[in-house]
């Protein structure tokens, strides 16, 4: 198995994971979008070519295929940035966007067109006037740190962020979305545990991203494990995508792999109107139906909340089914 990280078609070949005949259609694809496929992520799609892992990584030509209602920033993250690295959409919390890179790149990712190898992270005066944001907007009470993966930051690096935010008396609660547990699960180390460790007066929240079974195997469990064991809480966050876990048994085990991982299943997103993704969508009234099968057949505990984020930079909106719709409750 390679040791490096795939981050070229001709890498992706080479590896077994494309053929010599697929690759010169996707050279398009490529220069447009970024590639990353990690060592642990390439032996599991070799297991399965055309298998749901596979379909979430490695590049494919209907990623050209642009809708005329797709957008480069389908969830209106600029016009809700008041300083470099800060999104603040609701008014009690905020995303940190310290950098932009991640281990790997999903095909149906809704930041495509800003995140990548070469994408511009945060510098030291960029990060601490971020930080000053959050610092004079007392009503912040919760930080989002996404990106880009923040656990690609150093685990210096985000230890120093960390102890800022605890610094800060009037934020409460920090969650950082990541992919890293489950695509690099060798990066969860002492270190990054030592850097993520909760602060006396600051809850740490990690919200691991996975939406098929089959990555959680392996050293993603081991990574998990870790995690849990040193205290950080632990919840999921999954997208809705056609031919990968668009299927009420496939999601049925997802959710309860994740409860038994001691990762609380949290959001589970509608697809966002991303560029060259149209390949990956199903109808709201699709996932609408698979929730309310899944209601009568999986603990509440296993129960994530199905949402979409329209255009507009409106925010998450849940959209299950409406349960009371065809039944009344009894009078009193």
């Amino acid at each position: 198995m390679t040791r490096s990280t795939l981050t070229s078609l001709a890498a992706l070949e080479a590896a077994g994971l494309l053929s010599a005949e697929e690759a010169p259609a996707l050279e398009p694809v490529a220069a447009r979008y970024a590639v990353a496929v990690t060592p642990h992520v390439a032996a599991l799609a070799l297991a399965k070519p055309e298998g749901p892992v596979a379909l979430q990584f490695v590049p494919d030509a209907r990623e050209l295929y642009r809708l005329p209602e797709e957008l480069d920033d389908p969830i209106s993250d600029e016009p809700m940035s008041p300083v470099k690295g800060i999104v603040h959409r609701y008014p009690d919390r905020v995303l940190l966007k310290a950098l932009h890179a991640c281990p790997v790149y999903c095909r149906f990712c809704f930041r495509r067109e800003m995140v990548g190898p070469g994408g511009e992270g945060l510098s030291n005066s960029e990060l601490d006037a971020a930080l000053d944001y959050i610092r004079t907007h007392e009503e912040v009470w919760e930080v989002v740190m996404t990106g880009g993966d923040p656990l690609m930051l150093s685990p210096r690096r985000l230890a120093l962020i960390l102890d800022a935010l605890a610094g800060m008396e009037h934020v409460g609660s920090v969650r950082l979305h990541t992919r890293v547990p489950v695509v690099d699960p060798e990066r969860v180390n002492g270190a990054l545990l030592q850097a993520l460790r909760p602060r006396d007066t600051l809850a740490v929240w990690l919200a691991v991203h996975t939406n098929h079974a089959d990555e959680l195997v392996g050293d993603a469990r081991r990574a998990i494990g870790d995690l849990a064991n040193a205290g950080i809480a632990l919840v999921s966050q999954s997208v809705l995508l056609k031919g990968i876990n668009d299927d009420v048994a496939v999601l049925e085990k997802l959710f309860r792999t994740l409860v038994t991982l001691r990762v609380k299943p949290y959001y589970l997103h509608h697809p966002d109107l991303a560029p060259g993704t149209s390949h990956f969508r199903i109808t709201l009234a699709e996932g609408q139906a698979l929730m309310r099968a899944l209601r009568g057949r999986l603990s509440g505990l296993a129960q994530p909340t199905y949402v979409w984020d329209p255009p507009g930079g409106s925010g998450k909106i849940p959209v299950g089914p409406d349960f009371l719709a065809s039944r009344e409750p009894p009078a009193e």
